[in-house]
């Protein structure tokens, strides 16, 4: 990720070249920012703390926001409501305009789980406090000074370009990917369902380049498994998932739904199983449909912060 990225501070001529290729390991950065979240890599928590706030200055954004988001929202209520990322907020209509402005949306309702667990964490956890304001330091430190050496190397307009092409531009690209990930990993699924409640890309391609991250369903149900075991444990659960939540090819399948089925509705997704927003009979929802941010807070003050 350095290498790419600073090879534009030495030569920006390589841009058009290296510029995608940044935006790629940027969001490998985010993905391994997930497993990490989940898995620690090391054994030593400084060591933990210091790869991820080396992650965030690649991914875009401080690492620590995984757990009040994912860990202990998106994992707790899986796009039932209550869960800051639902597919359904507006609309349960699966198309091209709600896919690209998902990340907006769902930034936005982030921002509460996140602020909690801040509150939270200077009240009740001054270390933990400390490095979260820590990873914002860095974070935004960091990118200060890439800025400013970019600018010192080649010019104030110049430099901001390269700048926005090394880091800014693939960070962008990763958030928004992650999220657009989590929008069709759960659009139309079944969250009632013991093993329908998320859709996994089965392809060796996508898994290699994402390490397994496309098997949604195995990590949901395992969530501390290490990535590397997501395979196997996908084959364990596969024969149970409804087949139209297991493609094998992530590229036709976003063809399918997004240039085909505008015209030829055949194409595009279905509900599976029940609605997110509709409980089982007799299985009561843990939060009213409307209610999500007090899912979320009471969420968040529930938690060992």
């Amino acid at each position: 990720m350095p290498v790419v990225a600073l090879s534009m501070y030495a030569n920006p001529g390589l841009i058009p070249w290296l510029s995608p290729l940044a935006c790629y390991l940027a969001l490998s950065a985010g993905v391994i920012a997930h497993n990490h979240n989940h898995c620690p890599t090391f054994t030593n928590r400084k060591l933990n703390n210091a790869f991820g706030m080396w992650l965030s200055i690649f991914y875009g954004y401080p690492t620590f926001a995984w757990i009040p988001t994912h860990n202990l929202n998106h994992h707790k209520f899986v796009n039932k409501a209550g869960d800051a990322t639902i597919t359904w907020r507006y609309t349960n209509k699966h198309n091209l305009w709600v896919a690209l402005t998902y990340f907006f949306v769902s930034s936005y309702f982030q921002s509460d789980p996140i602020k909690a667990f801040i509150r939270k964490a200077r009240t009740n956890n001054p270390t933990l406090f400390r490095q979260i304001v820590t990873q914002y330091v860095v974070w935004a430190g960091t990118h200060v000074l890439l800025l400013a050496l970019a600018m010192v190397l080649h010019g104030v307009w110049a430099g901001a370009r390269v700048w926005l092409f090394a880091f800014a531009i693939p960070a962008v690209f990763a958030l928004w990917t992650i999220m657009f990930f989590n929008y069709i990993q759960h659009v139309h699924t079944d969250p009632w369902s013991e093993h329908n409640h998320s859709r996994s890309w089965t392809g060796k391609a996508i898994n290699f380049f994402l390490f397994n991250n496309a098997l949604h369903a195995a990590h949901h149900e395992m969530p501390g498994a290490h990535w590397s075991t997501l395979r196997e444990a996908h084959a364990r659960i596969e024969p149970e998932i409804h087949p139209e939540l297991k493609p094998r090819y992530f590229f036709p399948w976003c063809f399918a739904n997004y240039v085909l089925a505008p015209v030829l509705p055949r194409f595009g997704t279905q509900q599976v199983g029940r609605p997110p927003f509709s409980p089982p009979s007799g299985e009561k929802a843990e939060v009213a449909f409307g209610d999500e941010l007090d899912a979320v807070e009471s969420g968040v003050n529930a938690a060992r912060v």
